[in-house]
């Protein structure tokens, strides 16, 4: 494991996104188990909080790589899409919105 000292600033990005993905992760979580509506809504809006910041880290590191190893990237991700069986599912279409957000009237 390396240490901080020794990472690269795209490595230590990288992890700052991780470690805001999963604090995402565990407010969405929270708020499904919750019956408080307004809780429900304050836990939300610090997972959409967290995912801003994670978007937006990611374009910095998007931007900061050399064009070669997205070109790879892109390649890759391409062909695990087509390799993948039809039953999985990304992060963002397990999510879904409670009730409250999508019957407003």
């Amino acid at each position: 494991m390396a240490t901080k000292k020794n990472q690269t600033p795209v490595g230590q990005m990288i992890q700052r996104c991780h470690k805001w993905r999963q604090k995402r992760k565990q407010y969405i979580d929270q708020a499904r188990q919750t019956s408080d509506e307004i809780e429900r809504e304050r836990l939300l809006q610090a997972a959409e909080h967290y995912c801003r910041i994670a978007n937006e880290e990611q374009i910095k590191i998007d931007s900061l790589r050399d064009p070669k190893d997205k070109n790879a990237a892109v390649e890759e991700i391409t062909e695990n899409t087509e390799n993948s069986d039809s039953g999985d599912t990304s992060e963002e279409e397990e999510i879904g919105f409670p009730d409250f957000i999508t019957n407003l009237k």
